[in-house]
């Protein structure tokens, strides 16, 4: 439901001294359109008008049926933060014609969010085309300088969110995902955003540690390719010893005890004791010394099943002696398919051979360039100013926008089941559970009669003229409400291919100003 504003729990518009606050987007994070248009407003007197615009998608990202609503939260923060910097003015000053009254650039300082409102789709959830995911409205100038920035933050975080969704389907609610692409993220900003929204649209942990302090992101990895080959071999830990998990009885040279169970393990490989890499062998060692209780060993530096395998074997076994359990494998290169279901062999009968159980569920990771159809096969195995409604009309209906201030519903059935979105003027009565409502499914030519069980309100108040309205929810939780918002959505719907393509709807009183609206007619 929206919140109306309460006095014990709204704060004002003022940047928040926590890192996040500090890392928000700057108010310069906008195209010069939206200056020159400011300017223009100001000219001809409208700066204080009362304007409303959308962010919404025309369709859905990755030839999908839904979106994931995220990015809410950067908004919110950037609206809080927002206010020009003289150094900010000066560079207006500069791209703008040289004869601008001056008095536009005072005008520029005293700007912040005060009177700006703000209804939204809670992050993590469900988005339909034509849906909006945010409105916002206040002063015409000020949401005309706001509209870019906020269209960027809710853009790419959706983006991210709902292809981390689309993967977690895949992938099923079991499997653990990492995700671990900030070294080819689109810049700074962009990784630290694909790293939260990632994890917000379903994966478990990122890489990336920025992530894990600003965002609360968890945060996982291991180790490289180059840890494993800045080793030859040759290397001596300064203290090879390391006790017993339990704490109790003498320690053990790890190195030396990975020699004698090397021998055992190429033994029952068919393997010569002189075939795997001494260099990997070191790391793994090193390794395992330093982290005796999350060992992983990368296999693929060299050679699987020559190498890799039979060192991560014998570290493997010389810790499950002093009471250690490796975390598992990975595997970086190859038909990774085929790969992880010969080492799940090689580890069920190493664990029957040395009677170690624990070894056959040791688990395996891939990694490298995991797209949506390499992981089904590795599963397999502005719209109103002044008040008067705006609409774009244009030949190609996809970018029309739908004109005056709307409210959405999503309807339900008596199982619980999503029905369809409806869009209706903001001023008309909400739908009512168990009650008939003729409404009109965008694209078709004649009206459809529902009769809802439920009736959920989408668009909730977080911002009321400059005042936040109710905490927003923790990452945590709306990646949680993500994963709800998800199990409600059926199956046809959740496709990767050929989805089903889920109903939105305009009220009657909604359609008809549409038409009124294409015929050219009165309001």
């Amino acid at each position: 439901m929206a919140a109306e504003p309460e006095s014990g729990r709204a704060e004002p518009m003022a940047a928040e001294r926590d890192p996040e606050g500090r890392a928000a987007a700057q108010p310069l994070l906008t195209d010069l359109y939206q200056a020159t248009m400011a300017l223009g407003y100001w000219r001809a007197g409208r700066a204080r008008d009362h304007a409303e615009f959308e962010l919404f998608f025309r369709r859905c990202p990755f030839g999908g049926a839904f979106t994931l609503a995220a990015g809410l939260r950067d908004c919110v923060r950037f609206l809080r933060a927002f206010r020009l910097r003289d150094a900010d003015v000066q560079f207006l000053a500069s791209v703008l014609p040289p004869d601008t009254d001056p008095a536009f650039f005072e005008h520029l300082r005293a700007l912040d969010c005060s009177g700006v409102t703000v209804r939204a789709l809670p992050e993590g959830s469900l988005a339909f085309p034509g849906v909006p995911l945010l409105q916002v409205s206040g002063p015409l100038l000020v949401v005309q300088l706001l509209e870019t920035p906020l269209l960027c933050l809710v853009s790419y975080a959706s983006l991210v969110a709902t292809n981390a969704a689309r993967l977690r389907l895949i992938a099923g609610p079991e499997k653990r995902l990492l995700e671990m692409g900030l070294r080819r993220a689109q810049g700074p900003d962009g990784g630290l955003t694909a790293s939260t929204y990632s994890y917000l649209g379903g994966f478990d942990s990122s890489s990336n540690v920025l992530a894990g302090q600003l965002r609360g992101v968890p945060v996982a990895g291991t180790l490289a390719h180059s840890f494993v080959t800045s080793f030859s071999g040759s290397e001596v830990p300064p203290d090879p010893i390391l006790a017993p998990a339990a704490g109790e009885g003498p320690g053990v040279d790890l190195a030396a005890s990975v020699k004698k169970w090397l021998e055992r393990v190429c033994a029952h490989l068919g393997l010569g004791v002189q075939e795997p890499h001494p260099g990997e062998r070191a790391a793994f060692v090193a390794y395992a010394l330093a982290f005796p209780r999350a060992f992983q060993g990368l296999l693929d530096s060299y050679s699987v099943w020559r190498s890799g395998l039979p060192n991560f074997l014998a570290v493997a076994l010389a810790l499950g002696e002093l009471g250690y359990r490796p975390v598992g494998v990975r595997l970086d290169s190859g038909d990774l398919l085929q790969l992880a279901q010969e080492v799940r062999g090689v580890f069920r009968a190493t664990a029957a051979h040395f009677q170690v159980p624990w070894l056959e569920s040791v688990s395996i990771a891939v990694s490298n360039n995991i797209d949506e159809e390499e992981l089904v096969r590795l599963a397999q195995e502005l719209v109103s100013v002044g008040g008067q409604p705006r609409m774009k009309l244009t030949e190609d209906p996809e970018k029309q926008t739908l004109p005056g201030s709307k409210a959405a519903f999503r309807l339900l059935g008596y199982d619980g089941s999503l029905l369809l979105d409806v869009l209706q003027l903001a001023e008309e009565p909400p739908p009512q559970a168990g009650q008939e409502l003729r409404v009109w499914p965008r694209g078709a030519q004649e009206p459809r009669t529902v009769r809802p069980a439920q009736v959920e309100p989408l668009l909730q108040l977080w911002v009321h003229q400059g005042q936040l309205c109710e905490p927003l929810p923790s990452l945590a939780e709306s990646r949680a409400f993500a994963q709800l918002s998800l199990s409600r959505l059926s199956p046809e719907h959740k496709r990767l291919r050929s989805p089903a393509l889920y109903q939105v709807a305009l009220s009657e009183k909604l359609q008809d100003l549409v038409d009124r609206l294409h015929r050219g007619g009165p309001l």
